[in-house]
């Protein structure tokens, strides 16, 4: 073979290789969440059945708070169409990872613990906390310090939820938990008597309680164990889609506390005050 043949011969190669780099660029260009939902039109979002943070309507509709400002916000940023995924709470994150949605949108609290395995949007509101406890409060359930020490007494929580540790944090043991998957187990086990209460966000278990027969909500508390447990909510993106986060939260930071903002959100129990007072930064720091 001539060394004009070998020279031809490796020029094709190289640009072969050119073009298959080139491609593969393009391809992983064309891999971004935030442009492929941009050209779709549309984005899967994770959500759980929490009212009034995100769940799904008799007529299978979308709705709550969450899902309902990504869908604002998404919409400032030409993406009209969401298409929900109804998930356990507890199988959210790992969902997100696994690519089964894109966001999540189920009014998810933002801690350091979570903070290191997805990436978090500027909160979307803060709350306190919650009981709820059989019609009356037989057993004079106020917050979590009415359980420790108090072996007999039984305290609902929901997997993957951050009420596991606020219970840890205040001395309850591990036994007196029943950890279940979703809220209307929460129901069920204060209503049969399985639990003595339920520990959520203030505002899921006025929900609760206006919803369910024999049950009513504690006075809303903001303390555990000293600390302050007023929780920040925020959406849930996977890591590496850095553009989408930050395009997100400037639509995001422009919609809060807009009157438009406020009228969307206080049908699901929000208002002017439940607007955030923390940063994601500051709340991934445990601040």
């Amino acid at each position: 073979m001539s060394k004009a043949n070998i020279s031809r011969r490796y020029a094709l190669k190289a640009v072969v290789l050119a073009l298959a780099a080139t491609s593969f660029a393009v391809s992983a260009h064309a891999e971004s969440t935030l442009e492929r939902a941009r050209a779709a039109g549309y984005i899967r979002i994770g959500f759980a059945n929490e009212a009034p943070f995100g769940f799904a309507t008799p007529d299978g509709k979308l709705s709550g708070e969450a899902p309902e400002v990504a869908k604002a916000v998404l919409k400032r940023m030409g993406i009209a169409e969401v298409d929900g995924v109804l998930t356990e709470f507890g199988s959210l994150i790992p969902g997100l990872k696994a690519g089964r949605f894109d966001i999540i949108a189920a009014g998810m609290f933002i801690n350091p613990k979570r903070c290191g395995e997805i990436a978090f949007s500027e909160p979307s509101y803060g709350i306190g906390q919650a009981m709820l406890v059989p019609k009356g409060n037989p057993k004079a359930i106020k917050d979590y310090s009415s359980f420790a020490g108090h072996d007999d007494l039984k305290l609902a929580v929901m997997a993957g939820a951050v009420e596991g540790g606020y219970a840890k944090d205040a001395g309850i043991a591990t036994g007196q938990l029943v950890t279940l998957p979703d809220q209307s187990s929460l129901v069920a086990a204060v209503q049969s008597g399985r639990a003595d209460a339920a520990a959520l966000t203030a505002l899921s278990i006025a929900d609760m309680a206006k919803k369910a027969e024999g049950v009513e909500s504690t006075e809303p508390f903001g303390e555990v164990a000293g600390k302050s447990v007023k929780g920040h909510g925020g959406f849930g993106f996977r890591k590496d889609d850095v553009d989408f986060v930050a395009a997100f939260n400037k639509e995001l930071a422009a919609f809060l506390g807009t009157p438009e903002h406020i009228a969307l959100v206080e049908p699901f129990g929000f208002g002017k005050g439940y607007l955030p007072n923390k940063t994601t930064k500051e709340l991934c720091a445990g601040e």
